[in-house]
């Protein structure tokens, strides 16, 4: 395998499942953002950026792989991605009042985890 290639796996690999996320949330918003934003995310309204925010993930990420796929630096698009998981981590702890119990906690788990794996993957990029 080409050392290119072969250095792209893991960031490649991180982006295929951001986009797979914003697929999923584009399909089935209510499913994936109840623990998140509670009984709102059943109302058409709520659904709305929410699907905007699966469609923006899909084609941040495939932004990406395109850069991967064609040898370009992988460190702007793993840098908006990490932008967007800690404005997720923000703007819900701003809400933290109004979301269910434990909502900030958690999106800071699972935002937080996913900046950090994003980062990783850069780095890795970046090292090849």
């Amino acid at each position: 395998m080409h050392i290119l290639l072969k250095s792209r796996v893991l960031p490649v690999s991180v982006l295929a499942l951001r986009i797979a996320y914003g697929a999923a949330l584009i399909v089935a918003p209510e499913r994936l953002a109840r623990r998140w934003l509670g009984p709102a995310a059943a109302g058409g309204p709520t659904q709305v950026p929410l699907r905007a925010l699966g469609a923006r993930e899909v084609l941040l990420h495939a932004g990406g792989v395109a850069a991967a796929v064609h040898g370009k630096p992988l460190a702007p698009w793993f840098a908006a991605s990490i932008a967007g998981d800690l404005t997720d981590i923000a703007a819900t702890v701003v809400a933290r009042k109004e979301v269910p119990r434990g909502a900030a906690r958690l999106t800071a788990l699972v935002a937080g985890g996913s900046a950090l794996l994003s980062a990783a993957a850069a780095a890795t990029a970046r090292s090849a």
